[in-house]
């Protein structure tokens, strides 16, 4: 039996695969502690604003989202301590932005103004320029080395900013009701997706593009699929009532997300990123059920993670929980744990739709517990990492193994009081979701 998912991939649908990923019923597992039985339309203590219930948020836990709010409003100070944090990074995006595409030195390649456009991080120019070869090609592939040009002429630095401020500005003012962060989250997005004079066309036609050899390239997608399922939380928290946020505004921005959805399953880059085997594929099926969920496709959402488990754990994930493809990179530590934030996150969106793919196990025992086994002696700092890594973070791998043990995993759990904090502080409580704590870039 074959299951089409739509994206260019037809995927063998093993009876024993799929009945290990399907998520037992709530009374069979373990479940959260249940919603506090309030008035559907409450009125918070801290700011007097009348809040919804739990978000519909797409990777976060709407429903402990709004139990940890709750616990602000009683006064919990640890929480609120936590708080300070996300605040102090919410605040140093007021007065920046708002970004758009159209504001770029020249177009893409090929495309118009508001077209987005990046170039590949990890190719340089072999050649000096010259007034005959100004960009100095041929361009030659040096992986993990990041090549400066990519941070200017292009679109890439701005929209992880945009992705980043909407993130913590919806999230500051979900916790503390200010208006400001609001306003300036709803302004962001305006702008770089909506108002017609600024916005960003739907699509990743110029993405990861190669001077002098090609316009944009497919592994360009990883440009939003490792980062945009933070814009689909930052708009699902603003959709419960946010000021400066309107019915118009989301109807606009289901819209973008549904064009955006369609151009990557049907486009010929969206096909070609899905069916790559390594990182990127998995953060693809995490895009692409993220943006499922997102515009009401609940089927599609969970058909990609049902799927994940043949298609992208058995492949990638040894025996032993090793990475082969990530651990043979220069950069084999921030790469396994790059890859685990998307699987982290793809779990989280198959909670919601009925797909438990932290109890998948593959034929040779793979599954992303046993992934992230494999990185905590080194999380943890009992061993040393002994692959090629040309910057290590031990910090890197917090979030997953927090994931983890939230998961139900016991090795996990017991690594959490030794994990390193991220600079800036650990913010989990207050957004339980993988993410990416160290940089390429950086």
């Amino acid at each position: 039996m074959s299951t089409r998912l739509g994206r260019g991939l037809t995927i063998a649908a093993a009876t024993v695969t799929l009945t290990s990923l399907v998520a037992p019923s709530a009374s069979a597992r373990t479940a959260s502690p249940s919603v506090p039985s309030v008035s559907a339309r409450a009125v918070s203590a801290v700011s007097g604003r009348a809040v919804s219930g739990p978000p519909e948020t797409v990777v976060l836990d709407g429903g402990r989202l709004w139990r940890t709010r709750a616990r602000l409003e009683k006064g919990d100070r640890r929480l609120a301590g936590v708080l300070r944090k996300l605040t102090a990074r919410a605040d140093n995006w007021l007065d920046q932005g708002p970004w758009t595409v159209v504001d770029k030195p020249k177009p893409a390649p090929g495309g118009d103004v508001h077209d987005y456009l990046s170039q590949a991080p990890y190719w340089w120019p072999s050649r000096p320029a010259t007034a005959d070869n100004p960009w100095g090609c041929p361009y030659v592939q040096r992986d993990g080395q990041r090549n400066p040009e990519v941070d200017t002429g292009t679109d890439r630095q701005d929209v992880e900013k945009v992705f980043d401020s909407t993130y913590d500005l919806a999230l500051a003012w979900y916790y503390t009701g200010e208006k400001r962060y609001a306003v300036k989250a709803a302004q962001v997005l305006r702008t770089w997706f909506l108002d017609p004079a600024t916005r960003m066309n739907p699509n990743l036609d110029h993405g990861q593009f190669i001077p002098c050899k090609y316009d944009g390239r497919a592994i360009g997608v990883i440009d939003f699929s490792q980062s945009y399922t933070s814009v689909l939380d930052a708009i699902a928290l603003l959709d419960t009532g946010a000021p400066g946020w309107s019915r118009r505004d989301r109807a606009a921005m289901l819209a973008w997300n549904t064009g955006y959805r369609d151009w990557l399953t049907d486009s010929a880059f969206g096909k070609e990123e899905g069916a790559a085997r390594n990182n990127h594929g998995t953060f693809y099926d995490m895009q692409l059920a993220a943006l499922a969920y997102a515009t009401g496709d609940k089927g599609l959402a969970r058909r990609t993670v049902l799927a994940a488990g043949a298609l992208r754990v058995d492949p990638q994930i040894a025996a032993d929980g090793g990475q082969p493809q990530e651990l043979a990179r220069t950069r084999s530590w921030h790469y396994s744990t790059f890859d685990l934030v998307a699987y982290a996150r793809l779990a989280a969106i198959g909670r919601k739709v009925g797909a438990d793919l932290w109890a998948y196990r593959g034929p040779d025992g793979q599954s992303l517990f046993k992934a992230v086994g494999y990185l905590l002696p080194a999380a943890t700092g009992a061993e040393p990492w002994n692959h090629p890594e040309l910057e290590f973070h031990r910090f890197a791998a917090s979030d997953v193994v927090r994931a983890a043990a939230d998961a139900g995993d016991r090795a996990a759990r017991a690594a959490v009081p030794r994990l390193e904090a991220p600079p800036g502080g650990d913010l989990w409580e207050l957004r339980p979701a993988a993410e990416q704590l160290d940089s390429i870039a950086g």
